[in-house]
């Protein structure tokens, strides 16, 4: 059994990263983060248009891998025709032909997609068997785009729906994540900006990780 086939999605800190960013820095930075602990990445399909897709994708792939965490490509999936350096995809709406796209690549991968507040679709993630779920936008964030407000009441009413891990987004930081934590159940948190635009990435998971070990 490979290393990629071993690798699942459960709880903890949730990491995503701006490719748009300036290679270097955002390797350095992400190296900073890595050393404090992250469970999962993620690369926000957010390449700016004369990129190499695909060195970038890999040049971070290859940073995270003594870490042995999930790599997951935001909705661009035909990346993982290209490379193995990536375990999974994260799509901001579940495609209809999801089953489609897991044949043609032909390999087993993680699966995630955010809900937004729609419960319908934590119904869809189970009935296509997918590894997580993430809700997007608990607080205000420029970063979370699009994605509308989601109450605390509708994470709650997700985890009576499924057992699938449930991660929130959008506007997180180590005091929400605490004070949510005393409100609700859930298993992780992603970051993108409170993290990569940190003075000290690390110190700042860390921040993350002791938020996550609240008590509800």
């Amino acid at each position: 059994m490979s290393e990629m086939i071993q690798k699942t999605i459960k709880r903890g800190l949730y990491l995503v990263v701006d490719p748009a960013l300036e290679l270097n820095m955002l390797l350095e930075k992400l190296k900073s983060a890595l050393s404090g602990g992250i469970q999962v990445l993620q690369i926000w399909n957010n390449f700016r248009k004369e990129s190499d897709r695909l060195f970038i994708v890999e040049k971070i792939s290859r940073l995270c891998k003594p870490y042995s965490i999930p790599v997951l490509i935001n909705e661009d999936w035909s990346l993982l025709l290209q490379t193995k350096d990536i375990d999974g995809v994260h799509f901001d709406c579940l495609p209809d032909d999801l089953q489609s796209i897991r044949d043609v690549i032909g390999r087993p991968i993680i699966t995630g997609v955010t809900c937004s507040g729609n419960l319908d679709i934590v119904s869809l993630a189970n009935k296509n068997g997918l590894d997580y779920i993430s809700f997007c936008s608990m607080f205000p964030s420029s970063s979370a785009g699009s994605c509308s407000l989601v109450p605390p009441e509708t994470v709650l009413q997700a985890g009576k729906l499924t057992r699938l891990p449930i991660f929130i987004s959008g506007g997180m930081t180590p005091e929400n994540t605490a004070s949510l934590k005393k409100e609700i159940p859930f298993d992780g948190v992603a970051a993108i900006s409170g993290i990569l635009n940190a003075a000290n990435p690390r110190q700042e998971v860390e921040a993350y990780q002791i938020a996550l070990k609240t008590k509800n």
